[in-house]
């Protein structure tokens, strides 16, 4: 559900449909635990493309930006990540070129972070609330879950101020005000255990790097609870330098995810950047005698040293079928109960022509996910074939029969061992062999489908539930609404008869008592009639505030049109040439309707002024728009007549070519003087 809701809430903010997709996971997840989030995703119908170690996806949203990288050939650039964030803590070490990151090492530690510290403080308080207020904040959850609240706001006041601080929270218990304080120093001094805890996995992370304290260009510190000076300054101990804040401390994992399935999606082009992690955990496999025999051999096939994805051959001498187990080695720290990775059985295994054991190379590969699996199995065998005669033996052949045999002759000597060995052809030849994976991870098929479908079950319910509760809120929301606006004078009040009114509220106030009685929990249909039988009575209401407030505005525009409407009329008295072309009759129609029509504007103001607001008003919107209507039909027309064209007088045409013949003249006079001027200068 938690990977549906997080589709939904992106695919409302993208505006699209979200398949593919990259998602982080902490660093010291086993494969049982990645195996898991993948199953969840594909049940959720999502496409991962990778999953992401937290501290990788912080590495690539640092080092994707950066344009003055090491180039390939060159020394690479370490950082060290520290993410410490409210439950677990994570250093990485990361060596960056141009165009790639190579993560060295990670160490973590899942059960240390800032709540670690919350809850030193919280018992703390707890006790010194028992000595002063003989109250115990752990027999009441609540209390104690508002203590917790408080004290992680002292940590971070703290975190920036060193003076005592108080701690004051009000009807903490039986009607009871607490109040404590506290400073810096004394929480250090509360929690120097897992400051040694952090100190520890920090330099855990520095010897595992192989790196020296010279060798580090920076470190970066990402989580919430880097931002404790005590944490910041047991970074610059170890690593011997200040920690950068030059990520976004709450967004980088995000950031970093984001690119990397830009990368690795068709649809979207990037620059490239290639990403190698690194196995946190050492993993050891067993080989049986047959299937669920005894293990005959054991090996170590991941270090933490390794680099993935990686896929590693393995020759095993078999002559019947075996199974391979794989588990996390004993010597690790690994934080899931069950070491046990998965098992495989390779079956079709069967002695050699002469009855001995076979070599059979088997192929493991971790994916880009983390994950492990058996990619292949096959017997590599050697055939021998006699060699097809060539042409020039055949030819040789057939001389020698067409030839008379000669007793004398010398036969011809018969070919070495050691020739026809080489003529001999040898062929290598790969046996596929059945692999059944008997992994203690992963959903089976038939189990994934019955999630799949009840995952789309519980889709559908929320989608049913949410339209229910959007339908009851509707409900809820008309009936204070209305009831608000029935109560105001501003609103509604004065549309309504007092009766009205009354009865109304009265309606309202029934309806309001049944949605939080019996009408708490009732299908989307009935609060969708509900809502309907009071809109019935509210929204002829609505309807004639907004006409009454509407109609003064309407009548008043239409009278002023028709004012300027009759200022041609006055412009056509006073012989304005503008309106020269309309005729006597033009200017009559125009009056008239002009007139006509004033007069409607006249009846409209007085039929608004008979209107009682409390009733329907005596004129509609409608009626003055389609009124209007007919005056621009009726009066448009005339006034978007044109003028008639006229042609100039053939006086003024006579002066106009007179003018143009004498300005020609003048120009070639003038290019005439031009070049008698300029022939002399080219004989000089």
């Amino acid at each position: 559900m938690l990977f549906t809701k997080l589709k939904d809430v992106s695919q409302n903010a993208l505006q699209t449909l979200v398949k593919d997709c990259v998602i982080s996971v902490p660093s010291y997840f086993t494969i049982k635990e990645r195996q898991a989030i993948l199953d969840a995703a594909a049940i959720a119908d999502l496409h991962i493309l990778s999953l992401l170690n937290e501290t990788t996806a912080t590495a690539l949203a640092y080092g994707i930006y950066k344009q003055d990288l090491p180039l390939p050939e060159e020394k690479p650039r370490n950082v060290v990540f520290v993410d410490c964030g409210q439950s677990s803590l994570q250093v990485s070490a990361c060596a960056f070129n141009k165009g790639k990151l190579e993560m060295l090492s990670c160490v973590s530690d899942p059960n240390l972070g800032g709540r670690n510290i919350d809850f030193t403080l919280a018992e703390h308080f707890k006790h010194e609330f028992i000595k002063k207020y003989r109250i115990d904040a752990s027999q009441n959850p609540r209390a104690y879950i508002r203590l917790l609240g408080e004290v992680e706001k002292l940590k971070k006041q703290m975190s920036v101020n060193s003076t005592t601080l108080p701690l004051n929270i009000e009807c903490f218990m039986d009607d009871k005000d607490v109040h404590g304080e506290m400073k810096r120093a004394d929480m250090e001094e509360m929690c120097k255990d897992f400051y040694g805890r952090i100190r520890r996995t920090l330099e855990d992370c520095l010897v595992k790097s192989h790196l020296k304290t010279d060798d580090i260009y920076a470190v970066e510190i990402v989580g919430g609870s880097t931002r404790i000076p005590a944490i910041k300054n047991l970074i610059k101990d170890i690593f011997g330098c200040n920690p950068s804040t030059t990520l976004n401390q709450d967004e980088a994992v995000s950031r970093g995810c984001a690119l990397q399935c830009a990368i690795l999606s068709p649809a979207v082009r990037v620059k490239d950047f290639g990403v190698t992690d690194i196995v946190n955990y050492p993993i050891d496999i067993d080989i049986t005698d047959g299937i669920g025999g005894k293990v005959m051999d054991s090996m170590t096939i991941y270090d933490p040293s390794y680099k993935f994805p990686l896929s590693r051959k393995i020759t095993i001498k078999r002559s019947d079928p075996f199974e391979i187990r794989a588990y996390y080695a004993s010597t690790s720290t690994v934080p899931y109960p069950d070491r046990e990775i998965g098992k495989w059985i390779i079956k079709d295994v069967k002695p050699g022509p002469d009855g001995r054991s076979q070599p059979v190379i088997v192929t493991l590969n971790m994916n880009i996910n983390g994950i492990l699996n058996v990619k292949r199995a096959f017997i590599e065998t050697t055939e021998i074939s006699e060699p097809e005669p060539m042409e020039d033996d055949k030819v040789a052949e057939e001389n020698a029969e067409q030839q008379p045999a000669d007793a004398n002759a010398a036969a011809p000597p018969p070919p070495s061992e050691e020739s026809k060995e080489k003529k001999k052809k040898t062929t290598k030849k790969q046996i596929n062999l059945t692999v059944e994976t008997r992994a203690v991870f992963g959903l089976p098929m038939d189990k994934m489908n019955i999630r799949k479908e009840t995952e789309l079950e519980m889709i559908a319910n929320d989608k049913q539930e949410k339209e229910r509760v959007d339908a009851r809120n509707a409900l809820e929301e008309y009936v204070y609404e209305l009831r608000s606006k029935l109560s105001s004078h501003e609103e509604l009040a004065p549309y309504v008869t007092e009766a009205g009114r009354e009865d109304l509220v009265r309606k309202l106030d029934d309806m309001e008592n049944w949605l939080y009685e019996e009408g708490e929990d009732c299908t989307k249909q009935i609060y969708k009639d509900k809502l309907n039988e009071l809109k019935t009575q509210g929204d002829p209401i609505e309807k004639r505030r907004m006409e009454y407030e509407r109609l003064p505005i309407l009548i008043e525009e239409f009278g002023r049109i028709v004012q300027m409407k009759r200022k041609v009329i006055d412009a056509d008295a006073n012989k304005d040439s503008k309106y020269a072309h309309l005729t006597k009759a033009d200017i009559e129609q125009l009056e008239q309707a002009i007139n006509r029509y004033q007069d409607c504007v006249n009846e409209f103001w007085g039929l608004l002024n008979n209107s009682q607001k409390e009733k329907d008003p005596l004129i509609k919107v409608a009626d003055i728009e389609e009124t209007f209507k007919k005056f621009q039909s009726a009066v448009d027309p005339i006034l978007n007549k044109s003028p008639p064209k006229t042609s100039p007088p053939k006086e003024a045409q006579a002066n106009d070519a007179q003018n143009s013949d004498q300005k020609q003249n003048a120009d070639n006079q003038n290019q005439q003087d031009a070049s008698q001027n300029h022939h002399p200068n080219q004989q000089e």
